[in-house]
């Protein structure tokens, strides 16, 4: 009776594990459409009269573009690089994770490369996370992502059309 069953088990499997592709298809942020998002993010801080860095990760969490504004601190790229880090983590905005999770906010923060703090944004283009956005150095997290935020309203288009 048990052989019965686990060769029925088995041959009810066998489909599912044979339909797994080798090779996945995968969205990939360009490095030109990551520069212009931290680009833009940095513009429109400036246009606030805020000195930020901004950091774009890949869906993997690799940095793809960091710029710092000319007068941004200098700890404002870390920051933002581990901002964007919570952002792909949980597929989410880091503000709204921070303010859900409040329960594990203190062993996050001591992963390499997050932190539980507002101001990183997801990528998202035709429905799949490509990257985060993650801003630093303006006086307050929600300033961070309102930065985030105008930057990718202007890419919008771009991100929409992505194939």
């Amino acid at each position: 009776m048990k052989t019965l069953l686990l060769l029925t088990l088995l041959a009810t499997s066998l489909p599912a594990m044979a339909a797994q592709p080798d090779l996945l298809p995968v969205k990939q942020i360009s490095l030109e459409l990551a520069r212009d998002i931290a680009m833009a993010s940095v513009e429109a801080c400036r246009k606030d009269g805020y000195n930020v860095s901004a950091v774009v990760l890949d869906r993997a969490g690799n940095v793809q573009a960091a710029l710092r504004d000319s007068l941004a601190a200098r700890h404002t790229l870390e920051i933002a690089a581990r901002k964007a880090g919570m952002s792909i983590m949980s597929g989410n905005d880091s503000g709204e994770f921070r303010a859900a999770r409040g329960d594990i906010r203190p062993e996050l923060n001591h992963i390499d490369g997050l932190i539980v703090m507002d101001g990183a944004l997801p990528i998202r283009a035709a429905g799949s996370l490509i990257g985060a956005v993650g801003v630093s150095g303006a006086p307050g997290g929600e300033k961070d992502a309102a930065c985030a935020a105008a930057a990718l309203k202007k890419v919008e288009e771009r991100l929409e059309f992505a194939m």
